[in-house]
């Protein structure tokens, strides 16, 4: 298994020193990277990057307004830098208008993207578990109007739900990749080994499903690299 880890995790590293924060947590021997915004960077310097400190990218977190603004742009750029899944990173589908507005932004989309060998995905927190006031379930409508595949993000279903395996189970083959992040049943989340969430049970079924995993630990205590260092030593500890 080779762990990927969301950069968002590294925040406040990257906006200070993006080449620096790729070349430690490769140095973590993480092997991949999903990224959460570029900073400004120009594509071929991305890939320069990833390639001088052998990292690929897994995907990339990206909203779906920001790829509509710049269809086009939006393709060119991934293609440069290998990514070949965008996963949104939520989108508040607190009411049936927001999802029929999600919804209809996906659908005019997604098809454009695939025709180049990008893979639309979505990414989810606890809330589009629930039911919303007016009767509406996103993740149901989510999974049965569009094709669109999935990102579970474990903890986030674990505090929405309870029951993240159960979720994977139903998904099978829709499922993508998999956050794997710790924290309380509050939604207080912490580095992995610190929580209570079932991360050895996500852990062993990605391995059995070939999935890949990639880390998030997210409240920068004391800071974003010293939390993805206790992520990466709990993984390599039930290796």
């Amino acid at each position: 298994m080779e762990y990927s880890i969301q950069l968002y995790s590294v925040r406040d590293s990257m906006e200070q020193d993006f080449e620096g924060t790729l070349k430690k947590v490769s140095e973590m021997g993480y092997k991949a990277v999903e990224f959460a915004g570029f900073f400004g960077k120009p594509a071929e310097e991305v890939k320069a990057l990833l390639d001088k400190y052998g990292l690929r990218v897994s995907g990339t977190h990206t909203g779906i307004d920001e790829v509509l603004a710049d269809v086009e742009g939006t393709i060119a750029y991934h293609k440069t830098i290998g990514n070949k899944y965008i996963i949104m990173p939520g989108y508040g589908l607190w009411c049936q208008s927001r999802l029929d507005e999600c919804i209809g932004k996906v659908n005019s989309v997604i098809d454009r993207l695939a025709a180049e060998g990008i893979t639309l995905c979505y990414h989810n927190h606890h809330d589009e578990f629930r039911t919303n006031e007016d009767g509406s379930q996103p993740y149901e409508q989510l999974l049965y109007r569009t094709n669109l595949a999935i990102e579970v993000d474990t903890y986030w279903a674990y505090v929405g739900m309870k029951h993240p395996i159960n979720l994977l189970e139903r998904l099978g083959d829709r499922v993508k990749f998999l956050h794997i992040k710790d924290g309380n049943e509050q939604g207080a989340g912490q580095p992995l080994g610190r929580g209570t969430a079932p991360i050895k049970e996500v852990y062993d079924y990605a391995v059995a499903h070939g999935i890949q995993l990639v880390v998030e630990s997210e409240t920068l205590t004391p800071d974003g690299l010293t939390e993805a260092r206790i992520c990466a030593d709990w993984l390599h500890s039930i290796q």
